[in-house]
């Protein structure tokens, strides 16, 4: 989770580190930060754009979730963090927690800078056999620690891995007195260390973002690790620096493959941070991919740093960051910047002869359901309004729509100041997409506004597109998850218009618009 301008902010900011602070801090520990944000200095209050149902701060800024863990029926969701500002900056790792992945409480900060860093990415693990000795079932977070004066030296050295603990479910924690477990051999971008046990090795397996490609270690205690492979270094994308791994099993009739996700910024399909991924086999040490075909696993512009929970057994739930490093310091949002995806469940797929990663969002949403509405058999030819058959567009909601012959189509959301956020598809390049060039907010980055493709994966004639919006954002999952999309919006005003357009015309099977309910106070 490297933000382009680190060495500079890093330098402005070294104070914040606390360089007397002991690594044995825990939670209630807070060393003070430069560059704090008071209630004064803080934009307008934008709580139109606050989201209802997928995770945000209250406020200050967020990145990458980090160490997702579930355990005893609560779903951890670890995230990077800058308490004292609205824009990155000292590292912390902020928690929330939630029974239903829909509903979260934001918790206290779990890990704050220290001596060795701060609290860059990483993740957690139930060490149900206290194979570390911390105690069973301790909670531990494998992070990176990012020295600033380390970097400072130009040593390379500077990222490293360390451990804490939890023995209350994630109450407390307590550094380890060993920190770090894992030195730097003199990588530059050497970090992001995502840890699962692998039952084929017995041992933890240790996936690691390092520059341009992915290291696997492996230990039996997660304090001693060995370097068993690396991935990448000649595959995949390589607009940017490699961050943010993720690697696990899935099943597709009855074959067990493995996918490996990787972050990358810059270098996404459509400019900024995106997150690619390899499906292929895994023996403990290897990982070998089962073509070169370049995937990715959301084509929108607003997906970064995705990484699945642990402790779900077979069920896979991912879980992004819903920004992109282009323009995340600047979004017009206050007294928080930046937010979560809403929690997918994956799952695999055969088109062809490629293996694709679907997602689509979890069953859990579904409980948030209001009283909706069902329109069958729509005729759109050029343009039909649906405003007058839905005139009270919710803020949050769910937009579901199948069509047995799919041809071009633009569904609009509109607003009386002209704003339009438009999803469609274009048939004769064969790709979905999301415009939001006139969908409102976008001086505050030149990146922001434009037409946003992704590719049609799918092949039969039929289609289906789920859509869920939610006061700032549009998160788009076609063909059963095979095309995902997300983007965020700024409206200046509330949608309150919706039509379909068709320059081809296009016979609708249903449409089906639901109410969400806010879960957010």
């Amino acid at each position: 989770m490297k933000y382009p301008l680190l060495l500079a902010l890093a330098a402005a900011s070294l104070a914040a580190c606390n360089p007397d602070a002991k690594t044995t801090d825990t939670a209630t520990t807070a060393p003070a930060t430069t560059a704090n944000a008071s209630a004064d200095s803080l934009p307008p209050a934008t709580p139109q754009y606050r989201p209802a149902y997928h995770f945000s701060p209250a406020k200050m800024w967020m990145n990458d979730p980090n160490g997702m863990v579930y355990l005893n029926g609560t779903y951890h969701l670890f995230f990077q963090h800058h308490p004292d500002g609205m824009e990155w900056g000292p590292m912390h790792w902020g928690h929330a927690t939630s029974k239903d992945l829909v509903t979260w409480q934001e918790q206290p900060i779990a890990l704050y800078p220290d001596s060795l860093g701060w609290i860059f990415s990483g993740s957690a693990v139930i060490d149900k056999d206290n194979t570390a000795g911390f105690g069973q079932n301790a909670m531990v977070a494998i992070f990176t620690h990012h020295s600033s004066p380390e970097e400072k030296k130009k040593t390379n050295k500077h990222q490293y891995q360390s451990l804490a603990y939890s023995l209350d479910e994630g109450k407390t924690w307590k550094k380890y007195d060993g920190n770090p477990v894992l030195p730097n051999p003199g990588i530059q971008d050497f970090r992001d260390p995502k840890v699962s046990w692998n039952e084929v090795a017995k041992k933890w397996v240790m996936t690691l973002a390092t520059k341009d490609r992915i290291t696997f270690y492996s230990s039996a205690n997660l304090k001693d690790w060995t370097k068993l492979s690396e991935f990448g270094e000649k595959l995949g994308a390589h607009g940017g620096v490699w961050e943010c791994p993720d690697l696990f099993p899935m099943t597709l009739n009855g074959k067990t493959h493995w996918v490996l996700l990787v972050s990358i910024n810059p270098g996404g399909p459509n400019g900024g941070s995106a997150t690619q991924y390899f499906v292929g086999q895994f023996d403990g040490k290897t990982f070998t991919p089962a073509t070169t075909t370049q995937k990715w696993v959301d084509w929108g512009k607003d997906n970064y740093a995705g990484v699945t929970w642990a402790g779900t057994g077979a069920r896979k739930i991912f879980l992004g960051w819903m920004s992109n490093w282009e323009y995340a310091n600047q979004v017009p949002t206050s007294p928080w910047r930046n937010a979560t995806t809403v929690p997918r469940d994956l799952a695999l797929k055969q088109v062809g002869s490629e293996i694709y990663l679907t997602s689509t969002p979890v069953k859990e949403v579904a409980k948030l359901a209001q009283a909706g509405q069902t329109l069958s058999n729509l005729a759109v030819k050029s343009e039909l309004s649906l405003t007058d058959k839905i005139p009270n567009l919710a803020q949050q909601f769910q937009l579901k729509m199948n069509t047995r012959q799919l041809q071009d189509f633009a569904l609009v959301l509109g607003n009386a100041k002209g704003e339009e956020l438009v999803i469609g598809y274009d048939k004769q390049a064969n790709h979905y997409y999301i415009d939001r060039s006139k969908a409102g907010q976008m001086a505050f980055s030149d990146k922001f506004a434009g037409r946003h493709p992704g590719p049609r994966v799918a092949t039969g004639p039929a289609a289906d597109l789920t859509l869920l919006f939610d006061a700032a954002s549009v998160e788009v999952f076609a063909d059963g998850g095979l095309t995902t999309m997300t983007e965020l919006c700024f409206p200046t005003q509330p949608y309150t218009t919706l039509k379909l357009k068709s320059s081809s015309g296009l016979s609708v099977d249903a449409l089906t618009y639901t109410p969400l309910k806010p879960t957010a106070k």
